[in-house]
């Protein structure tokens, strides 16, 4: 599979990829609309408009897709999925890879996003790929603001995490 930068007809994928791999927080102790609600097309027209939205594909329809925006010397991650039946070939990595590489030729310091602290293919996954939980003390205002967004919106096991390039 192909990792490249996403095209305009990509947008129309993406829901249905987050729909997707939303499916593997069935029994977890997470809300229900994770299941349900996703973002429409149209909230990844930055991402696209600012070269950091890519997709893994497998022939002609993507079956994954990293969102991430440029926030200071950082890029942060918005959004990270990969469809149900992908999982174990190592897409996400491979997105991940993608995008600290893109970083660091932009001359960028760091990635960041937020994620599920305690279920085992968010924090703990994105440890191993090099990222650490960071202290909210020492996180930029829009990352805390992000984090308490997340928990109005009863999301309250999420935790903030960086990795320096």
């Amino acid at each position: 599979m192909d990792i490249r930068l996403a095209r305009e007809s990509d947008l129309q994928h993406l829901p249905r990829i987050e729909l997707s791999a939303a499916q593997k927080f069935v029994g977890q102790d997470t809300p229900a609309f994770l299941l349900t609600d996703c973002a429409p097309p149209d909230a990844y027209r930055p991402h696209l408009a600012g070269g950091t939205l890519w997709v893994a594909d497998e022939g002609s329809d993507p079956v994954a897709f990293l969102a991430a925006r440029v926030e200071g010397d950082r890029l942060h991650i918005d959004e990270l999925d990969v469809q149900d039946g992908q999982h174990g070939k190592g897409l996400g990595k491979r997105l991940l890879g993608h995008a600290r590489d893109w970083a660091r030729a932009q001359g960028l310091k760091s990635l960041s996003l937020t994620t599920f602290r305690s279920i085992p293919w968010n924090a703990p996954y994105y440890a191993s790929f090099g990222f650490s939980e960071w202290d909210p003390d020492q996180a930029p205002a829009s990352i805390r603001q992000a984090l308490r967004q997340e928990a109005a919106n009863g999301l309250p096991d999420r935790c903030a995490m960086v990795m320096p390039l």
